[in-house]
């Protein structure tokens, strides 16, 4: 593109971050049907938007969303839109809602009820489903249109209901099975996948609490399709690491198959675990490895009742409750057989989220609303029990077992966080916008990391943390022209004000169909104008009335 013409619109007098990880510049930035058409000095245009004493840098790109659903009904793709975002890739832990087929809709629907805290009715009320194949759900996203750029990953859970049925529920795939799911993943990709995800979380429960579907899949299957990825050469491998394939392996696998690897991820814990995956990531990447931990800014915390406690869910005691009613779950927290079980279940070797009593607070409670905001540990040695027996019993005395009770999972180490933030081969995920809506909103995740923690503890230079949100992902994602303030690029820009950019407060809402219930974060600081594609969704910090869906679906190309 040449700037020998008068732009449709040039944002003026700011300092451009282009991310690169080169140092900021003055500069003016002109874009034209859509795309950056020049950066220099004194170009007019159309429309001007004013940047000074602001940076003016590439759109932010999310890179693990669960808004596969969302999407249909919030093309907007709020929050994320809000903060900068202005890309967003879905269908991560092999959670896709595409390939599908009929007689699986309420299959996937109370699967992501169970992983992602999803609500039923809301999906049953929101998605079309007026596809089966995963190009067929690309298609229909680019139909009806969307706010942000989108892509996603087509889920290896989704893969197996679609070959095998509730088999895949149940069992190791066969040959013939292996074979099909092979070639499905190969459309997928030359349709424009993201690439392929997949989970093997002990976490990541499905209908009446059985492993999904990823979890019983063989190393003779998991080989197969990363086979299928190696010869296409698209996108990224993203994994929840677990028993069948641990996080150690991902080193050993990668360099074969070709793409990158991402997984989930790389976050703080008591037990200093983190430590180890540092180095193991340092090593892996100095013989070759290109695998990318996911790190998040944010301490990783829930806010769950205890008629739906995810965070429990992962003790087998409490898994075997996710089958039954609210009638089963009360009776079983009122059992001390129940109680015995689920406490040696998390003294067990090899126990995996042990709560952490010492950051358990309660969030809501009808019964007992002089308790809100204190921490359990408090409540209990008044009562003279422990906390355990102490959270059951508040949930009792709940009509609906609906005591909302916050907790810590894990991240809030600030000092080890500042080192994970800061290593050169991991990269910002796992915001999980579109999942968990109901417990957490970690969608303003790029705000939170440039207020907290570039600005107020000078964790990095801005034009390196803008590279970590920007041209970074891009690259991951094998994008050759987003990610980056270059001619000729789409004109995906965010405007902000680095002394003043933070997430906001985060309220919760019922905007979703059937009276869906969310928690949001719409009120961030600091984030000025927002383009997608040239347009401007957001200018002078206001949604602009004529924001519509700009966005594209961005089908990821073939890797030189």
């Amino acid at each position: 593109m040449t700037a020998d013409r008068t732009a449709d619109l040039v944002i003026t007098g700011g300092t451009v971050v282009d991310g690169t990880g080169a140092a900021p510049y003055a500069a003016d930035v002109a874009v034209t049907d859509g795309r950056i058409s020049a950066i220099g000095q004194g170009l007019t245009g159309r429309q001007t938007l004013d940047a000074i004493g602001h940076i003016v840098a590439p759109g932010f790109i999310d890179i693990h969303t669960h808004y596969d659903a969302q999407v249909f009904w919030d093309p907007a793709l709020t929050p994320s839109c809000f903060h900068g975002v202005t890309t967003v890739v879905a269908g991560n832990c092999g959670f896709s809602i595409a390939p599908t087929r009929p007689e699986h809709h309420g299959v996937i629907a109370r699967t992501l009820e169970n992983v992602e805290d999803m609500d039923v009715a809301t999906l049953e009320a929101g998605i079309p489903w007026d596809f089966s194949d995963f190009p067929g759900y690309l298609d229909s996203v680019e139909r009806r249109g969307v706010g942000l750029n989108y892509t996603a990953y087509i889920g290896h859970t989704a893969l197996r209901l679609y070959v095998m049925g509730m088999d895949a529920y149940e069992r190791a795939a066969t040959a013939p099975e292996i074979a099909e799911m092979g070639e499905v993943l190969r459309t997928s990709l030359r349709a424009g996948a993201a690439g392929f995800a997949t989970s093997f979380a002990k976490t990541h429960r499905g209908i009446d609490g059985k492993p999904v579907p990823s979890r019983l899949a063989d190393r003779a299957e998991i080989d197969a399709l990363l086979a299928v990825v190696r010869e296409e050469r698209r996108g990224v491998v993203e994994f929840t690491p677990g028993e069948q394939l641990g996080i150690d392996d991902l080193y050993e696998i990668q360099p074969d198959i070709g793409v990158p690897f991402t997984y989930t991820a790389l976050m703080t814990t008591p037990t200093g675990a983190h430590e180890r995956l540092v180095q193991l990531n340092r090593d892996g990447w100095a013989k070759g490895a290109q695998v990318w931990p996911q790190v998040s800014p944010r301490p990783l915390t829930f806010s769950f009742t205890l008629a739906e406690p995810f965070t429990l869910n992962s003790n087998p005691v409490f898994g075997e409750l996710m089958a039954g009613g609210a009638d089963e779950r009360r009776a079983a927290y009122a059992d001390p057989a129940f109680r015995e079980r689920a406490l040696a279940a998390w003294q067990a070797e090899g126990a995996f989220l042990v709560p952490r009593w010492g950051t358990y607070t309660v969030d809501e409670s009808s019964a007992h609303p002089g308790l809100l905001g204190r921490p359990l540990t408090d409540i209990a040695a008044e009562r003279g029990t422990d906390p355990f027996h102490t959270l059951l019993d508040l949930a009792l005395d709940e009509p609906g077992l609906d005591l909302r009770m916050r907790c810590v999972l894990a991240n809030d180490d600030v000092d080890a966080l500042l080192g994970i933030l800061a290593e050169e081969n991991c990269t910002l995920g796992l915001s999980d916008a579109g999942a968990h809506v109901g417990q957490l909103c970690d969608a303003p995740q790029a705000t939170d990391f440039l207020g907290k923690w570039v600005r107020e503890r000078d964790l990095m230079p801005v034009e390196r943390a803008v590279r970590k949100l920007t041209g970074v992902q891009a690259d991951i994602l094998g994008l050759t022209d987003r990610g980056y303030l270059r001619p000729g690029y789409w004109a995906d820009v965010v405007v902000f004000d680095p002394a003043t950019v933070a997430p906001g407060p985060i309220r919760r809402v019922r905007d979703f169909p059937a009276d869906g219930e969310r928690l949001t974060a719409d009120q961030p600081t600091g984030i000025r104008h927002v383009l997608v594609n040239g347009h401007a969704i957001q200018i002078d910090g206001t949604r602009t009335a004529n924001a519509g869906l700009p966005g594209q679906v961005v089908r990821v190309p073939i890797r030189n």
